[in-house]
């Protein structure tokens, strides 16, 4: 039976990483898993996925996942969807419709919150949605779990404003556990 997976980190928690060695795992025992990711997200060039370790794979976008017909998709063994956050509330359901009536696993990866500790619209209706919620765990500066994306400044400086999506990687953001987030601390103070 096909479920619908959310896998959700903090920046910097590998979760590219995870979606593309999910994907190997398919290829590496015969099976079809079909990569994709919103075209919102540009930062690897067009069509391609790469996570910060330099795994990199070319994938599809959901924008034409949701186009193709039924028969292409049940070629495919599994959909792999990347910055899932980024799916709006259609394309969610639209994986419920894979899993649900195509019997086609969809395993989305992305973040849980953004910035300000505000849910992504894709990442909302996975977790009201989805069969399986796993975190995928990475730490803070300071070793404890980190679940928030801090978004600083070229001066190093904590931002709280702004618009919710602003594309970037360790040189706009950075995950910090939920004390020193709240305490505005993207690094240990020196004395």
């Amino acid at each position: 039976m096909a479920k619908l997976y959310f896998r959700y980190g903090a920046m910097g928690s590998s979760k590219t990483a995870n979606a593309l060695m999910v994907e190997y795992n398919y290829y590496e025992r015969g099976k079809r898993a079909l990569l994709v990711k919103p075209k919102l997200d540009n930062r690897d060039g067009e069509g391609y996925i790469a996570s910060r370790m330099g795994l990199k794979k070319k994938c599809s976008f959901v924008e034409e996942l949701v186009n193709m017909s039924e028969e292409e998709i049940r070629a495919y063994d599994c959909v792999v969807v990347d910055e899932a956050q980024f799916c709006t509330k259609e394309q969610v359901e639209f994986f419920v419709h894979l899993v649900d009536d195509l019997n086609v696993p969809v395993i989305c990866y992305g973040l849980r919150t953004d910035f300000q500790m505000n849910l992504f619209p894709g990442s909302m209706w996975l977790l009201a949605w989805a069969d399986v919620i796993e975190e995928i765990k990475t730490v803070c500066w300071c070793g404890k779990a980190a679940s928030c994306n801090a978004r600083f400044n070229a001066d190093g400086e904590m931002i709280t404003e702004g618009d919710q999506v602003v594309l970037g990687a360790n040189d706009s953001y950075i995950a910090l556990c939920r004390r020193h987030f709240r305490r505005r601390m993207l690094h240990p103070v020196e004395n």
